[in-house]
């Protein structure tokens, strides 16, 4: 089945004229558009590394390579509480809060949440706050 699903897709894509380079680029998009590729640089902040959450906190609020490490952004900024535009900063994984829903969960937006950029309702209990 998935043999058949992808002769079916490289021929789609011959009628169309789209190339494997082509779907490439775009597969290496984020939700907002934005690519993330670890072969090329993004906003001057380097090559992605493999662990990459850090990496793309950097694209959204600048530092140095440092802050590629997650843990490392406990010191960027000052300290604060949780609040919209915050960068929430966990053991392993970095994000920004973004929101809250009804119910009082914050809405927090990272690199390298499930392979993507990715926006949704974290808990944030034991995380360090900081605002640039």
């Amino acid at each position: 089945m998935r043999l058949a699903f992808l002769a079916l897709a490289l021929m789609l894509m011959s009628i169309a004229g789209v190339t494997s380079a082509d779907a490439r680029r775009y597969y290496d998009r984020s939700e907002d558009g934005s690519r993330y590729s670890s072969r090329s640089a993004h906003s001057g902040v380097g090559p992605r590394p493999g662990r990459w959450c850090g990496w793309w906190m950097r694209t959204q609020k600048g530092g140095g390579p440092h802050l590629n490490l997650a843990r490392n952004w406990r010191g960027w900024g000052r300290p604060s509480g949780p609040q919209i535009g915050a960068v929430v900063v966990w053991p392993h994984h970095v994000g920004m809060i973004t929101g809250r829903t009804a119910r009082g969960q914050w809405i927090v937006k990272s690199g390298n949440d499930g392979g993507r950029v990715r926006e949704r309702a974290r808990s944030v209990a034991g995380a360090v706050f900081r605002v640039g």
